[in-house]
Formats: C-alpha cells, structure tokens, sequence
C-alpha cells in the first residue's frame, strides 16, 4: 500500500511470454492485486488474451493473487462464468458494451466475483455517487463513499462530480475537499446555505441542488 491506494500493475504491454515470470516478481513487490486488459478486437482494435491465459497463470503463481480482469470486449456477459472458473476476483465491464449493467452486475456476483465499472472518458459528463442507499429520505450519510469521490476527482480532474444523500451543513466542506464540486442537499438546509449571516463564497464553493 502506498499513501492508502491500492496498487495493480497493468499487463498491457509486458512482455507475454514471460508473463508469469513478471507477475511473480510484481508480487514478490507486495503489490495489492493484478490488473489484467482482455480486448477482443471488436470493442477496441487489438486483441489480447483470454481466459485460458488467466487459468494458466493462477496455476503458475505460488502466491494466491488477486485478479481484476479489465473486460474490453463487446459481449461482457458471454465471459462472466468462463473469467470466474479460472480464478479471476473482479470483473471490470465497461458500460458502454452493454444495455443491461443492473442484469450483468448480478449474474458477476452469482458468479463469486466483485463488480467493477469502466467508463470511456467521453461517456459521461457527470458522475453521481450515491451517499445514502437510493429510494428513501432522511437516511444517515455514508461517510465511506468519499474514498470513492476522492478516486474519482483524482482520475478525472475536469469531471463534475455530485454527492446526492444525507449532505448538510455540516460535511458539505468535507465532500467539497474529497473532490465533489456538485451537492444535492435536503431541503431543510435551504435556510441555513442561504442565510444571509451564512452566505458566502466559503459556503458555496460548489453547485448546490435541493
């Protein structure tokens, strides 16, 4: 762990013939997990490896590794079950390959693997991150998803980002540093952002929504 990131060093362009020799060493490193890019050629140009590779390699290795599998394919679905009976942990779908995220996210699970969300940098031009489980009001905020704002503000520095749950007057300072720039707030705190014994430009470092 370095400053509490995790570290997963990328594939994309090792040398694949020695890959289990690399992949040693990297965790001989004491790096957290593997991030492996399978491509398909038809979601983006090149191709890869599959999953005869990642059995291959859990095989080879005589530490216990962490897999995420970064799927750039354009059927993310059709390799869920193969990608979890090789020994994969996560599988990172991108959005744009599929018009059902909410039926794959759960056939991953079933699967025994954690969910990961890719998205293509020209996808979206927002990104809202839930601080409260969505559908009722007056919930408890979640302070454990700012890791999550956090990552995504360092990622992507030009990205409004919104937090939607439970923000009020007294952490909504606390979601601007971890990176949003956009707050949706309770309507009861209209009275106290927009006092004018409150008001000012330390106040309203974001965009406020009620």
């Amino acid at each position: 762990m370095v400053s509490g990131c995790k570290i997963g060093p990328s594939i994309h362009n090792s040398n694949l013939a020695g890959l289990g020799a690399e992949f040693l060493q990297m965790l001989d490193s004491e790096v957290d997990y593997l991030h492996l890019d399978v491509t398909d050629g038809h979601f983006v140009p090149n191709i890869t490896f599959g999953h005869p590779a990642v059995e291959s390699l859990q095989k080879e290795l005589r530490q216990d590794p962490s897999f995420d599998m970064h799927m750039m394919v354009s059927r993310p679905e059709q390799w869920v079950k193969p990608m979890a009976i090789a020994g994969a942990n996560q599988h990172t779908f991108h959005l744009e390959a599929t018009d059902k995220p909410g039926a794959l996210t759960k056939y991953i699970r079933e699967n025994g693997m954690k969910v990961g969300l890719a998205i293509k940098p020209g996808t979206t031009d927002m990104a809202l991150v839930m601080t409260v489980k969505h559908g009722l009001g007056g919930q408890k905020l979640m302070k454990d998803m700012m890791p999550k704002v956090h990552c995504l503000r360092t990622q992507f520095p030009s990205l409004d980002i919104e937090v939607d749950g439970g923000v009020g007057p007294d952490t909504i300072h606390k979601w601007e540093e971890a990176g949003a720039n956009t707050i949706v707030s309770e309507l009861s705190s209209v009275s106290w952002l927009f006092s004018e014994s409150k008001r000012s430009s330390s106040v309203f470092p974001v965009s406020c929504h009620f």
